[in-house]
């Protein structure tokens, strides 16, 4: 199928689909920043990108339509999970990072997940890329278990990932509480020793 806003003969990565989609989106991040969710409009995307609304209509439809694309590319970026060498060590930077991006001003993340709720598209995005994320920080779970920081037994990853990372969340999204530095490590401490614990370990069904 072909790309709507390919309209001439150059189809190479990095060309004028590419450019107008960054255009648009880096527009789109300033706008939600600026206004937030009430406040975004394909007229005001289209003026601040430098782009014929007719382009933005055509290729987007609509601002459900934005915002998917926005959180989309955030899952096209190549970031990794960190790897510090211990469980507590990963979490603690992965809750930092969180951390970070939920304080930093504007906070895109905020406005992406306020966004989530006025948008059925921005939702279903939104879930796929949180599912995205969990599943690659699983990886860290799985680095604990082999250096013997878990019980033998299997550790249900996402439970343990969402246990570590909810108290960011809870405190500065739900209660919009002062960040508090040593939340990160705290959070991530407690996680890992519930996990130590068994306290994620996979039940086995009844008659399993």
């Amino acid at each position: 199928m072909t790309d709507p806003l390919d309209t001439t003969s150059d189809r190479r990565p990095g060309g004028r689909t590419a450019r107008i989609r960054a255009q648009v989106l880096d527009a789109v991040r300033a706008e939600l920043a600026e206004r937030g969710h009430e406040g975004l409009t394909m007229e005001g995307v289209a003026t601040r990108a430098g782009v014929h609304r007719a382009t933005v209509y055509r290729r987007w439809r609509d601002v459900g339509g934005l915002l998917v694309d926005v959180i989309d590319a955030a899952g096209e970026v190549d970031w990794q999970p960190p790897d510090t060498g211990s469980l507590r060590g990963d979490l603690t930077a992965l809750n930092r990072e969180i951390q970070e991006s939920l304080v930093v001003q504007p906070s895109l993340a905020l406005a992406l997940m306020a966004a989530s709720f006025h948008s059925e598209q921005a939702s279903r995005a939104q879930t796929r890329l949180w599912a995205d994320r969990y599943a690659q920080c699983e990886i860290l779970v799985e680095h604990a278990v082999e250096r013997g920081e878990l019980p033998a037994q299997h550790t249900d990853a996402r439970s343990l990932l969402i246990a570590a990372t909810a108290p960011l969340y809870h405190r500065l999204v739900l209660l919009r509480d002062t960040p508090d530095p040593e939340l990160p490590e705290r959070a991530a401490e407690a996680a890992v020793l519930a996990a130590a614990a068994g306290a994620f370990r996979v039940r086995r069904e009844e008659g399993a």
